[in-house]
């Protein structure tokens, strides 16, 4: 199931989101230019590699603290390929504006890293001694989706459902949608765990860990949040019509 769009409309532009999806892009096209091998050099020293972590941090080697705190924060801005960031990309843009819209763009920032970093921390403790590298948005923006799962369960997901190349749309509620996906990650998580050779190279429970941190802390970065954004016609209190500039 493809998510192509949402019913939230968005009252602000999501600056943050827009920069966030352009700094990875930008990311990923330089990553392209690179040859095969830079690229996986690349990958092992920005990436975050749980072998690499659990060394610098429980085996007191300091030479290597600096690197793996690095790579927390910088392997969210790498992609293994176009599916990989296109996906991740498309994921932020439709659920990434609405939480923005909450937050503020700086503290949706804010938001955005910690998911990131609490994603990357959780697939480091379920697979400490792993040397593949981990890379991508992916954990950041199940944060932000296990926010958008708290914020708004009634809004509409269009999914779409290919079955024998024949496209097949259809709305769902938003909780329905990102509690199955949430699910999803938790049985292939599980799977992973019995059989670590069918994960398929995907962080399972960084998703799980991004959307679970998304879920709890969403609030925090709400406090004292004052935007001014235009409401839609349709939210106007009883004077509405003698201020069709209302703000909020």
């Amino acid at each position: 199931m493809i998510p192509l769009q949402d019913s939230t409309p968005r009252r602000c532009p999501p600056l943050m989101t827009y920069a966030l999806i352009g700094i990875n892009a930008l990311v990923f096209f330089f990553e392209i230019s690179l040859p095969q091998h830079l690229l996986e050099q690349l990958f092992y020293v920005f990436g975050v590699v749980p072998a690499v972590v659990t060394h610098a941090f429980f085996g007191g080697d300091p030479a290597l603290q600096a690197q793996a705190v690095m790579s927390i924060f910088t392997c969210m801005f790498l992609h293994g390929g176009w599916i990989h960031v296109l996906g991740n990309m498309w994921t932020l843009w439709i659920f990434g504006d609405n939480v923005e819209d909450v937050m503020g763009p700086f503290r949706f920032l804010a938001f955005y890293l910690l998911s990131g970093i609490c994603a990357s921390l959780i697939q480091v403790y379920v697979s400490p001694l792993s040397q593949i590298p981990i890379v991508g948005a992916s954990g950041a923006i199940a944060g932000v989706m296990g926010a958008y799962y708290v914020l708004y369960p009634r809004a509409r997901i269009v999914l779409l459902f290919p079955i024998f190349f024949i496209p097949f749309f259809f709305e769902v509620p938003a909780v329905f949608y990102l509690a199955f996906w949430f699910l999803e990650q938790v049985f292939s998580g599980t799977l992973s765990l019995a059989a670590p050779f069918s994960s398929g190279g995907v962080a399972w429970w960084a998703h799980v860990g991004g959307f679970v941190f998304g879920m709890l802390t969403y609030r925090l970065f709400m406090v004292g949040v004052v935007r001014q954004c235009r409401r839609y016609k349709d939210e106007y209190r009883s004077w509405g019509m003698f201020y069709p500039n209302d703000r909020w």
